[in-house]
């Protein structure tokens, strides 16, 4: 049996326990998740895993961006999670996508634990009032065995091109320049 280059390696296929812990796993100990709509390149969102599923929360005026995404209620999702130590791609999982309705008892419990790992926000005290009203928040529920697995992982680089933006990268700053500066300050 050969295996195209591109591929994952199938020919082990996981124990469904297993692959749910691993999953599970991957999932509680990084702060970042890499998410994937139906289209367009995956991006990278932080989250909690509560309760079976990767939660988070975007769109809103002060919130990561989820638009470009296409991640509707009901919609799929594909989720790729790093590990800790090297940063390498550990598992790559399929999901169902549910928005959770403000203030019901599911995005109370999720936004629970968002709450805790927001980091920075200039509205800490009103923070789950403005997710109600502006934000979105998103269960990802992992459907079916994991795609990429240690031990199944495609061959090759898997490398994305960057996304297109208007940021730029800083200039080299002059030579002489840390040698005027201080001989303006000595002056003065």
């Amino acid at each position: 049996m050969s295996v195209t280059p591109q591929q994952p390696d199938n020919r082990s296929a996981p124990d469904s326990h297993l692959d749910r812990a691993l999953i599970e796993e991957t999932a509680k100990k990084s702060g970042l998740v890499w998410v994937r709509g139906p289209q367009g390149p995956a991006r990278a969102l932080w989250h909690v895993w509560h309760e079976g599923a990767v939660c988070l929360v975007g769109d809103g005026s002060l919130e990561q961006p989820l638009a470009g995404l296409d991640l509707t209620d009901g919609g799929s999702a594909t989720v790729t999670v790093r590990g800790k130590d090297k940063g390498a791609r550990l598992v790559v999982w399929p999901a169902r996508v549910r928005e959770l309705p403000p203030h019901g008892a599911q995005w109370e419990a999720a936004v629970g634990e968002l709450k805790g790992k927001r980091l920075n926000a200039p509205d800490a005290d009103t923070m789950t009032e403005r997710w109600a009203r502006e934000s979105r928040v998103l269960r990802l529920e992992p459907v079916g065995a994991s795609v990429e697995r240690p031990g199944a992982m495609p061959h090759g680089s898997q490398a994305a091109p960057p996304v297109v933006t208007s940021a730029t990268t800083r200039r080299a700053q002059p030579a002489g320049l840390p040698r005027l500066l201080f001989r303006r300050r000595r002056r003065g």
